[in-house]
């Protein structure tokens, strides 16, 4: 499968993308976002929540590395564990918090700065990456496994061009 490229020129496309996400997520699923310093990943994020029905305040995890967040897909509770990793001095770092541990079949887990983890990081299976393109941003998903192929290919968003 190619990657998925597109334009989205305003929150209300990002909401949209977060979405459509939402509606394809499976357990055991794992999401690196890269972009640089205000690219979207937190609100990216902060949209797909909202869409599987969080109601309750996201906040980018910059200081705590992690939140988690207790959500339902379709009949089965699952934990989706929002990482940034910006503040991280090294991969170690990463093991030493236990972070290691949530990545299972019962968790999802978006990783931001996923670069910051590396080499120790799990893979993703699907790497999205968000860049500021005039008052919006372009996008680029690109399913990195099985699981990940999967779900871009039941993936259905049409852009607010």
């Amino acid at each position: 499968m190619q990657p998925y490229h597109t334009h989205l020129q305003d929150e209300a496309g990002t909401n949209a993308l977060g979405a459509a996400l939402a509606r394809v997520l499976t357990p055991g699923l794992t999401l690196h976002l890269h972009g640089d310093l205000g690219a979207g990943k937190t609100a990216l994020t902060r949209a797909l929540l909202h869409a599987v029905g969080y109601a309750g305040r996201v906040k980018s995890p910059t200081y705590t590395l992690a939140e988690p967040y207790a959500i339902q897909l379709a009949d089965r509770m699952v934990t989706l564990i929002h990482f940034d990793l910006y503040r991280m001095a090294g991969p170690e770092e990463f093991l030493d918090a236990g972070f290691r541990e949530h990545f299972n079949e019962n968790s999802i887990c978006i990783i931001e700065w996923p670069e910051k983890g590396a080499p120790l990081l799990p893979p993703p299976d699907i790497l999205i990456s968000l860049t500021v393109a005039g008052h919006g941003r372009d996008v680029e998903l690109r399913a990195l496994s099985d699981k990940g192929h999967q779900c871009l290919a039941r993936l259905k968003f049409a852009p607010n061009l």
